[in-house]
């Protein structure tokens, strides 16, 4: 139905049930000529009468009457759907469309997700992990995170936190192979290589070099586009890995990962969350993107400090030795 047509329906509706155009034009909030013209144009539209008018009063003809009882459940109908369509935004309940990263960012998001679901009990999340960057309006997102700036116009991004890349590897590896200790030994020792499941090539290594982010050259021993088997990989000490700090972090902080090269580790991004306009954003919408800027904005858990990096450096001969020694 045109804008139009549901106007001057809307205006035949009203004026029957107050008995004025003028009153009716009041409540609608429009002008008196508008309503008049509303109601001509329905009149015309039909090519019947659908009121008596006098100076003082008007009433419904046999032909208004009918069409009265045709059309008010239907307009009373389509009247509480848009009153509905409008309060929703603010109710806590409905889904929450979430995308973001796979690679890095699944044990990042799930805490989230967690504590947001406690919180609001009535909201279903609804998660779409994947490392390719897909077109957020057809995929109806309400919140997404990313690494880099958003490739879409419209959105708001709300920066998080670096993306450490630590080069690290067990004790174990570092007692059998021993410790690089410059970029170009990094050649002879046994390293794994991501493979980026979006692009299926070979993510490089990165390092900073004199304040430039330039590619380090491995020699891979292991592939594999899986961050957790390439994680348990460089923990059973089978080769060094450059591992996301957020992944990496926990085990250095428990020293089953010793960090090496420290003086060349890269921040090649940070993460965002992008959300749509604030204006016109659901309370959940805002509620779930203020829970992400409390619990993610430069969180320590997913960073290391340079104190950490390098008391974590200077304990690794410490535990040679003391592998050595459990030896037979």
């Amino acid at each position: 139905m045109a804008i139009n047509e549901l106007r001057s329906v809307s205006t035949f509706i009203k004026a029957a049930e107050l008995g004025s155009l003028r009153r009716a034009a009041q409540d609608l909030h429009i002008s008196p000529q508008a309503a008049s013209k509303a109601l001509a144009q329905l009149e015309k539209h039909l090519g019947v009468r659908l009121f008596h008018r006098t100076t003082r009063v008007m009433s419904l003809t046999d032909e208004g009457q009918r069409l009265l009882e045709d059309v008010e459940p239907a307009i009373l109908g389509v009247q509480r759907a848009l009153d509905k369509a409008k309060t929703s935004k603010d109710d806590f309940s409905g889904s929450l469309r979430i995308t973001g990263p796979r690679t890095t960012f699944q044990a990042i998001l799930w805490p989230l997700i967690e504590e947001f679901c406690d919180r609001y009990p009535n909201i279903q999340p609804d998660v779409l992990l994947e490392d390719r960057v897909g077109n957020w309006v057809e995929d109806r997102v309400d919140v997404g995170f990313r690494l880099g700036p958003s490739p879409h116009e419209g959105v708001i991004a709300r920066k998080l936190f670096p993306l450490q890349m630590l080069i690290c590897g067990s004790p174990r590896y570092f007692e059998r192979h021993g410790v690089p200790t410059t970029l170009t030994s990094l050649s002879t020792h046994r390293c794994s290589v991501f493979r980026h499941p979006a692009t299926g090539k070979l993510a490089p290594w990165h390092v900073k070099l004199d304040g430039q982010l330039i590619e380090q050259p491995v020699v891979p021993a292991i592939i594999s586009n899986d961050e957790v088997l390439e994680l348990h990989a460089v923990l059973s000490g089978k080769v060094l890995g450059q591992l996301a700090g957020p992944t990496a972090a926990p085990y250095i902080r428990s020293g089953q990962l010793i960090p090496v090269l420290i003086d060349y580790m890269p921040e090649i991004a940070s993460y965002f969350v992008f959300y749509g306009s604030r204006k016109s954003q659901p309370a959940r919408v805002r509620a779930f993107v203020a829970l992400a800027l409390e619990r993610l904005a430069d969180n320590p858990d997913y960073q290391l400090t340079s104190t950490e990096l390098v008391q974590a450096r200077r304990a690794l001969p410490k535990l040679i030795r003391s592998l050595k020694i459990k030896q037979p």
